[in-house]
């Protein structure tokens, strides 16, 4: 069928006719021309219809010579996809018989229509060829696919051109020998025509054209290639630089951390620091337990001498006052038991002893007398069973006269003691521990504290577990020597009296003596001190050598102050008159 558009077809080539086609030089790159198939008269000529949108040029069939100029033919590119082969890039022969039934039908010569310019496919620059592989073989004579060039019966490939301008159109070839048609100009002689490259682009029948032939790939600037390596290593670079530095601030170095720190020194101290005083006077302080009478209690005490007389309070030891038992724990954690010698309510005293045990260490007594307000003071005790705990601060004052005890309610476990207040820390367990001056010597018993919302005196205050509030209380060292010495030699202490009693509800200041004595006796004790020295009931003692008392528990602290014998001078008040009378104190037996 001639529908008037040019109809390609492979015309069978023998093998003299291929060998006659000389060998074109290699193409350039991106160059893959299709050879102009061969005008060399068919087996049976016969003519072809006239087609009927294209001018008609009769030619004159004549015999092919030897060695026909080889015509090159450009065709519309099909769209086809690429088909790569083994076979190497050479110039392939394209012969162009006519259909069998056309040359049933048409006497006349064949017509070829060759298309005065067909318009070059607008396609992307194709990829760099690399060398085509060698094939494993020699090529076959016959030209069969896949070493040789399309075989008779697949469609011609399309024709690459080459990435340089196309030549200038040239009017059509007439093959040779044929004559124009009469009136047509005569086309001027045409030059040699340069050989195609013989390299075949890829074929596919069923692709898309030439769309589908990849684009190459193009090639990255090395400068884009240094940039992007720089911005990633500088990335690396920040990303490692900033896991470094969050673990060097939060380990404080890559490496094992190792703190500096002073060389190892002397551990002696001076005698008269803390340190010193409590490293000479641990060993002579002891810590109490004490069971007995459905009760226990925990104290502390000090060593007095070489044969294990030990001085506390006597509310540590009450509960062991008829059968119980004492625990004496040193504090190289030895322990020992030990046995009840004396006890004084009244001054809140009490001596145990230990046998057995060797190796004591008696702490110095020193002078109460001596003590300031402002000194410094360690106190050691075993607060809340703490043993072993050392506390400092200093004396805050002197001669407080305070009271403790009176649980049993009848006044006989009141104690009434001229008291040096501290504010070393001392806490429920301190009592019956020494009170240490500068130089490391007892001046005092730590005894008592004032609990904060308590308004009783005592370990606890008003009965409780109150901790300390600076508060502290001590008997002085003069009173508890004299006290404890008569405690070992009689396992009784005398008490310092003048001989009167006392009305404990007068409520004005001072200390007035009494109208009626207890169970109905004379207030003023016929013969006593206080009757020597001409004291009468309703008198209001107001001074004690010049010191002032405010109440009856104030006249006895600074009495009980002092030892039986003493002369006191005592300032009172009768009937409006001011009086002074000397009173040399009495003793009484203490319990």
């Amino acid at each position: 069928m001639n529908d008037g558009k040019p109809n390609w077809w492979s015309r069978p080539s023998t093998p003299p006719e291929a060998a006659r086609i000389s060998t074109p030089p290699p193409a350039e790159e991106e160059d893959f021309p299709l050879q102009a198939p061969d005008l060399a008269e068919p087996t049976a000529p016969e003519p072809a219809a006239e087609p009927p949108a294209a001018p008609k040029v009769d030619m004159t069939k004549a015999p092919a010579p030897d060695a026909a100029p080889a015509v090159t033919a450009e065709a519309p590119q099909e769209p086809s996809e690429p088909v790569h082969t083994d076979a190497p890039a050479a110039p392939v022969p394209v012969s162009v018989p006519a259909p069998a039934s056309e040359r049933t039908a048409v006497t006349e010569p064949v017509t070829e229509h060759v298309p005065e310019h067909v318009p070059e496919p607008v396609t992307e620059p194709a990829p760099a060829v690399a060398a085509a592989p060698q094939p494993l073989h020699e090529p076959d004579e016959y030209r069969t696919p896949p070493y040789g060039e399309p075989g008779p019966w697949a469609p011609a490939p399309p024709v690459q051109h080459p990435a340089a301008p196309a030549p200038a159109p040239q009017a059509p070839v007439p093959p040779h020998g044929a004559v124009p048609p009469h009136g047509a100009p005569v086309p001027p002689p045409q030059g040699p025509v340069p050989p195609q490259s013989a390299a075949w682009g890829q074929y596919d029948p069923w692709g898309a054209g030439a769309g589908a032939v990849p684009p190459p790939a193009r090639k990255k600037s090395r400068r884009g290639l240094a940039l992007v390596g720089a911005l990633a290593f500088a990335l690396l670079t920040g990303v490692i630089g900033g896991g470094v530095g969050a673990y060097v601030e939060r380990n404080g170095g890559i490496t094992t951390v190792e703190l500096p720190q002073a060389e190892a020194g002397s551990t002696d101290r001076a005698p008269e620091s803390v340190a010193g005083i409590a490293a000479s006077a641990l060993p002579g302080v002891v810590t109490l337990h004490v069971s007995g009478g459905g009760s226990a209690g925990t104290g502390t005490g000090f060593v007095l001498d070489n044969r294990g007389h030990i001085l506390t309070n006597n509310h540590v030891v009450d509960a062991a006052s008829s059968s119980g038992d004492i625990t004496v724990t040193f504090s190289s954690g030895e322990t020992a038991s030990a046995k009840l010698i004396g006890k004084d309510a009244g001054y809140d005293l009490a001596v145990v002893q230990v046998t057995g045990v060797t190796g004591l260490r008696p702490l110095p007594l020193g002078n109460s007398e001596d003590v300031r307000v402002g000194d410094p003071v360690v106190a050691i005790g075993a607060p809340f069973d703490l043993s072993n705990t050392v506390t400092s601060g200093i004396i805050s004052a002197k001669e407080r006269p305070i009271t403790a005890g009176g649980e049993k309610g009848d006044g006989s476990d009141v104690s009434y003691v001229d008291a040096l207040q501290t504010d070393a820390p001392i806490n429920p367990g301190n009592s019956g521990g020494p009170l240490l001056d500068g130089k490391g010597r007892v001046i005092g018993i730590n005894s008592a504290i004032r609990a904060a919302g308590g308004s009783g005196d005592g370990d606890g205050g008003s009965g409780g577990q109150a901790g300390s509030i600076g508060l502290g209380f001590a008997i002085p060292i003069n009173q508890g020597k004299r006290v404890a010495e008569e405690l070992i030699n009689t396992g009784k202490a005398t008490h310092p009296v003048i001989g009167v009693s006392l009305d404990m509800q007068f409520n004005g200041d001072g200390a007035r003596v009494g109208d009626k004595g207890k169970d109905g006796t004379p207030s003023v004790t016929p013969g006593g001190p206080a009757a020597k020295a001409g004291l009468r009931p309703g008198d209001v003692i107001t001074k004690v050598d010049g010191q002032r008392v405010h109440n009856g528990e104030e006249l006895i602290v600074k009495i009980r102050a002092h030892r039986p014998g003493d002369a006191l001078a005592l300032t009172l008040t009768r009937d409006g008159r001011e009086l002074t009378r000397t009173v040399t104190l009495g003793a009484a037996q203490g319990g």
